[in-house]
């Protein structure tokens, strides 16, 4: 059976006219007769039979009428509705966020207030490799060494500071070596996040080991504790924004290149990946904004 042919009985057994029916197609009554006698030869019953001038379905042709109408009503549907899926498709973007998170939302709360069409699927999975758009993060990058498959990747370094109270202790310091806060307090990231991994790397290539009497889920649990006075804290500069607390003050760590990369990758899997794209692109700039807005407060 051909899709038209399908096409031909459903009129003819709607309008029960020959005649009438070749006339709603577009054709001629012997090839619409000859495409229904075609049919009743495939199936192998008579789907219609003669009542004065018009016709009639058969018991067989009721039966066969009520279950192909609904098949032949969605295989019609059935190309507008795949790019109806494709369209959505191509406007969800599943971000899978690994790193600088507070970040990331800030750019995507920014981005969707221009552009409400598109869809940010975000999530924070470790294990999963689909994805359109992925934030990961490393002590020090190294392409030959990432197990990602991705279509581009960009790079960015982020140093990390120390977030110290903004008190007289401090008042006059602008930089610090960690040895000289072997006695303080550190407030950390849980220790399962990789920016906590990062950091204990980083320590640890100096032979300074932190004494980790606090920890939190989130950035900004941790500038207040650090302006509480409870204890002091690594602050990455771009990835938990601008310390505008009073009582925070920023230091540099004098003892080593205190930084971190952070790895932005695409794939372009979709038939239509402009959406993709231009997020992508955005993300990128919002990036580079902050690093030039840094740059500029330093």
């Amino acid at each position: 059976m051909e899709l038209t042919q399908l096409k031909y009985f459903i009129e003819v057994a709607r309008t029960e006219h020959v005649t009438q029916s070749a006339k709603n197609l577009c054709i001629v009554q012997p090839a619409l007769t000859q495409a229904i006698h075609k049919l009743e030869d495939e199936l192998g019953v008579a789907l219609f039979k003669t009542s004065g001038r018009n016709i009639k379905l058969t018991e067989s042709g009721k039966f066969f009428y009520d279950k192909v109408l609904p098949l032949y009503e969605n295989m019609v549907a059935l190309p507008e509705l795949l790019r109806s899926t494709a369209e959505k498709q191509n406007n969800n973007v599943m971000l899978n966020v690994l790193a600088a998170s507070t970040l990331i939302t800030n750019a995507v709360i920014e981005y969707k207030q221009d552009n409400s069409e598109i869809n940010v699927d975000l999530v924070q999975n470790e294990e999963t490799g689909a994805f359109d758009i992925c934030i990961r993060t490393y002590a020090t990058y190294k392409p030959e060494l990432d197990n990602i498959n991705s279509d581009e990747t960009r790079v960015y370094c982020e140093k990390i500071y120390l977030a110290v109270p903004n008190t007289a202790k401090y008042k006059k310091v602008e930089s610090i070596s960690l040895f000289d806060l072997k006695e303080e307090k550190f407030i950390s990231l849980y220790g399962s996040k990789k920016y906590r991994e990062i950091c204990n790397t980083l320590c640890n290539r100096i032979g300074f080991h932190p004494n980790v009497t606090f920890e939190s889920d989130n950035a900004a649990a941790i500038k207040e504790a650090v302006a509480a006075g409870i204890g002091v804290s690594f602050w990455p500069e771009l990835s938990w924004g601008k310390m505008d607390h009073k009582k925070v003050k920023l230091l540099a760590i004098t003892n080593t290149e205190f930084k971190r990369d952070i790895v932005l990758s695409i794939r372009r899997n979709k038939q239509d990946n402009s959406k993709t794209e231009q997020f992508f692109d955005f993300l990128n700039r919002y990036i580079q904004r902050r690093q030039a807005r840094r740059q500029r407060t330093i």
